[in-house]
């Protein structure tokens, strides 16, 4: 049985329910988050077992038919009472019906790398596909301990920016909006694509949640007083997500990024949290940003997604029907044209 929920009270409630969850689990940061989507957290119980699987449905232009893809971010299925030897079998053919009787073709969900068991849940269902890393600084260690983990380059660089900079956490609405202006001249500088242009919306709603907590910090230039850099760090349980970051071209040489995550590093190892989600590279690749975030950790954990072709023969048809050729790193291909 499936049985769908779209308003946030039985939202919140389910979630809650749930052995483990995060904030990309959330109604709030669903309803935050959602584009063009419309929010549905599908509740599946088998027994004494439950199966969450919060997702975004979206129409599929100029057709009948529509498709599911997770929030920015890391979501994938939530569980409760999930047995070792779980068989998945009525659990997936419940859930290609449910698609299938909402004339839903694919679904698309990025999974969460600290929740441990959503791989059992897919099992066999579709396609896991590893995507890249993200990198955890583990707070169950001390400060300390934590630090000597850090690249000596790192340290220095940190050192040098303690010395010129002053952090500050954002706590009304003008402190927020200088993250916003901050953020986003980065996001021009950077030429990012437009899904990453959030408006101010957006950031005052995550601010304000009462859902998870939202942690916002400035880097000010001591001598001058101006604000050079900000980061959004988000967490619900036990993990804190370094959310979305910016920083000002002209004082790059104070590394204020990299002072921001220490510093929340610090306050997240006081609040007692597990881990620090750093992310991993753009696209989820070995790139520079990924080199940047390794250089507090080396503790890394694998990062998938989830892909099911629902329907396959619709979904030959809508990429014939475009003309477009085989991409085999983008799902669903009839979206090609619209990043």
């Amino acid at each position: 049985m499936i049985q769908v929920i779209t308003d946030k009270d039985n939202w919140e409630k389910h979630i809650s329910n749930f052995e483990v969850s995060d904030f990309y689990h959330t109604y709030d940061y669903h309803n935050i988050a959602k584009g063009d989507g419309q929010p549905q957290l599908l509740i599946y119980t088998e027994g004494t077992i439950t199966i969450g699987l919060p997702l975004l449905i979206r129409k599929i232009p100029d057709t009948v038919f529509y498709d599911a893809t997770s929030v920015y971010g890391y979501s994938g299925p939530l569980y409760k009472n999930l047995p070792a030897n779980f068989d998945n079998t009525q659990f997936s053919q419940t859930l290609i019906e449910h698609f299938k009787s909402q004339k839903i073709i694919t679904v698309f969900s990025r999974l969460n790398p600290f929740i441990s068991e959503q791989h059992r849940v897919f099992h066999g269902i579709g396609t896991l596909e590893q995507k890249g890393v993200v990198v955890s600084i583990d707070l169950s260690k001390n400060i300390t301990q934590q630090r000597t983990e850090f690249r000596r380059r790192l340290k220095g660089q940190l050192n040098k920016a303690r010395r010129h900079l002053s952090i500050r956490v954002a706590d009304d609405d003008g402190s927020y909006q200088q993250f916003v202006d901050v953020y986003w001249e980065t996001m021009k500088r950077l030429n990012a694509r437009p899904m990453y242009f959030f408006d101010d919306l957006y950031f005052k709603t995550l601010a304000k949640s009462e859902s998870f907590e939202t942690k916002t910090l400035l880097a000010i230039h001591n001598e001058t007083g101006k604000t050079i850099g900000a980061s959004m760090f988000i967490y619900k349980d036990s993990v804190v997500h370094y959310h979305l970051s910016g920083s000002k071209a002209e004082y790059k040489d104070l590394m204020p990024t990299k002072l921001l995550i220490d510093e929340m590093r610090i306050m997240a190892t006081e609040l007692g949290l597990d881990n620090l989600n750093l992310g991993g590279g753009l696209s989820s690749a070995n790139d520079s940003l990924l080199q940047f975030k390794t250089s507090y950790s080396k503790n890394l954990l694998d990062f998938y997604v989830w892909k099911l072709v629902v329907i396959p023969d619709i979904y030959t048809n809508l990429i014939e029907k475009q003309g477009l050729k085989n991409e085999p790193d983008y799902f669903p291909l009839y979206r090609l044209e619209e990043i």
